[in-house]
């Protein structure tokens, strides 16, 4: 399991906004976090919960140029949370490892440019088709027909323009991104390995501090860290390849120590 730490460089994130939107303060916490374990850092230029602000991609590239020349020779482990084609372009030229979309590679146009690269591709399922995490209802009973309607399509789009298959990497999305009610999202997690088990492909699961966690544990999104711990060391269990987090350490070494347990059995 590789971990990705969360670096939003953004003014509005839901629980750091404004923290790291000035480049030193963005690369001192994405080089803490590679410290801590990271095998990414996920660099997010814009917010994507229900009340952000609408961010362009000139702006996404301009918070973002100055965090890449700085951590260029770690742009192999870096990745890109943007939507935008444009700024997804701009990453590719930089060299980095990841691309991680909410929209999941919605825009054929791209697909030439994708297929051309080297980087992993995230592609995320939302039940809001512009990639949002919006406030939508939807049932546990049908989450997984939308997933799998969802996954067979857009896997299918970019395989079939010459995206190599092994490069993909999927996440179901989690919290407002699955929709309003926690139970969905718990249902997802409660059975994660059947994605794998249908598409053969790596696993990527973000449920750091989300809202479907503060309203279990009935507490705010910073006094959400035992609650996401829970969840992302059941997702290791169950074989995810990849946690976002924006708790790095403390999951890297929960990790560590569940698989020396497993080790001495």
């Amino acid at each position: 399991m590789d971990i990705l730490g969360i670096v939003n460089i953004t003014r509005d994130s839901f629980s750091d906004g404004g923290r790291y939107l000035a480049p030193d303060d963005a690369v001192a916490h994405a080089h803490r976090l590679f410290a801590e374990g990271a095998a990414f850092v996920d660099l997010g230029p814009s917010s994507t919960h229900p009340d952000a602000e609408q961010v362009t991609a000139a702006t996404e590239i301009e918070r973002l140029g100055p965090v890449l020349d700085a951590l260029g020779p770690d742009l192999s482990r870096v990745s890109i949370d943007s939507h935008e084609p444009e700024t997804q372009r701009f990453a590719l030229s930089r060299g980095v490892g990841m691309l991680n979309d909410v929209r999941g590679f919605p825009y054929p146009a791209l697909y030439p440019a994708l297929a051309a690269a080297a980087a992993d591709l995230v592609v995320m399922h939302a039940v809001d088709a512009d990639g949002r995490a919006s406030r939508p209802d939807v049932r546990p009973d049908e989450i997984w027909p939308r997933l799998w309607r969802f996954f067979d399509q857009r896997l299918g789009a970019l395989t079939g323009a010459g995206v190599d298959e092994a490069r993909l990497v999927l996440d179901p999305g989690m919290g407002f991104f699955l929709g309003t009610d926690p139970a969905v999202s718990m249902h997802v997690l409660a059975h994660i390995e059947d994605l794998r088990a249908r598409y053969g492909l790596r696993v990527l699961v973000s449920v750091s501090r989300k809202s479907f966690l503060q309203r279990t544990i009935g507490k705010g999104a910073q006094s959400a860290q035992a609650a996401t711990l829970a969840a992302e060391i059941h997702c290791a269990a169950r074989g995810v390849d990849f946690l976002r987090t924006h708790e790095v350490g403390p999951l890297a070494d929960a990790w560590a120590v569940a698989r020396a347990i497993d080790a001495a059995l």
